[in-house]
């Protein structure tokens, strides 16, 4: 008999299985993110995260590589149909992109793959023995680090903030010049948190247009000037992920969060921002370890 986690973890695995069922049935329609976490039952906000979790590939990953599969089938099975047929049938916006994908996915042209027969036939049988559709929760490597998970309710949070754009690991710079404008105004007070908002996928967006806020908790009505702004940050039901680690571990530490809690937890993503809440200053540990909250919104599952 499954236990309670086990249960939650396949009601996760099944609503994946059906945004996956959407793509397959629909590489020629509306594959907008949005659309496919709405087949899943998922909010869109973090859905790219969870899916990326239970699948092992990011969603825009696993279309591309379901389209150049559909095609090379196609090309196999149905010698009538004309490369541009086949093309516009798997949902390619033309036939040079459809070109270039093939060729990237399959290691030869769509002409080539075709004449190839046989041969081309098995390479596709193993391409779908390779990424087979009975999912599994996909686990990375873990490393030895504390971590554990609470759900709690978290109060809104009045934030001066400088805005980073480009690369997640790059934000301490912003972090650098918010301390300096927030420590002559007495703004480190006992109470003060330090916080990093992440609004992008890194999966889907390009490096140079990452955008994330390094933050300081300021009392309501604080003054702010240039390029310091304010906002507040929506309370409510949080999963907060408490992890001692390594610079290294941050990617490990959210997708445990991800991967291992959050499909046995009766929970699922929520539409408000998820934050770091940074609870010491690395420099100062022993080892160096850096000590903090990731906090992620929920609702029931």
């Amino acid at each position: 008999m499954p236990d309670a986690g086990e249960l939650k973890r396949r009601e996760y695995v099944g609503r994946i299985n059906r945004a996956i069922d959407y793509v397959r049935e629909n590489l020629n329609g509306d594959l907008r993110l949005e659309t496919i976490a709405h087949a899943a039952n998922f909010s869109p906000c973090h859905f790219h995260r969870t899916f990326k979790s239970i699948v092992g590939e990011t969603v825009n990953e696993f279309v591309r590589r379901h389209r150049a599969q559909k095609a090379a089938g196609m090309l196999i099975h149905s010698p009538a149909m004309t490369i541009t047929e086949i093309a516009v049938a798997c949902g390619y916006s033309s036939p040079s992109v459809f070109a270039r994908e093939f060729r990237t996915h399959f290691g030869a042209s769509a002409s080539q793959f075709r004449a190839g027969g046989r041969a081309s036939l098995d390479r596709f049988r193993q391409e779908l023995a390779d990424h087979g559709y009975a999912l599994q929760t996909h686990h990375g490597q873990r490393t030895a680090m504390v971590f554990r998970v609470q759900v709690r309710e978290e109060p809104q949070r009045h934030v001066a903030y400088i805005r980073h754009v480009g690369n997640y690991s790059e934000i301490g710079d912003a972090f650098g010049r918010l301390a300096r404008w927030a420590g002559p105004r007495g703004l480190f007070r006992e109470g003060a948190r330090m916080i990093a908002i992440y609004h992008d996928n890194p999966d889907v967006t390009p490096v140079d247009k990452l955008r994330s806020d390094a933050c300081i908790t300021v009392p309501e009505g604080t003054k702010v000037n240039r390029d310091i702004g304010l906002m507040s940050l929506p309370g409510g039901t949080y999963a907060a992920a408490y992890v001692e680690i390594d610079v290294t571990q941050y990617g490990e530490a959210w997708d445990r969060l991800f991967s291992d809690w959050l499909p046995e937890s009766g929970y699922q993503p929520d539409d408000r921002p998820c934050y770091e809440l940074y609870l010491n200053d690395p420099r100062s540990h022993p080892q160096n370890k850096h000590i903090l909250e990731i906090c992620e919104p929920i609702r029931p599952l």
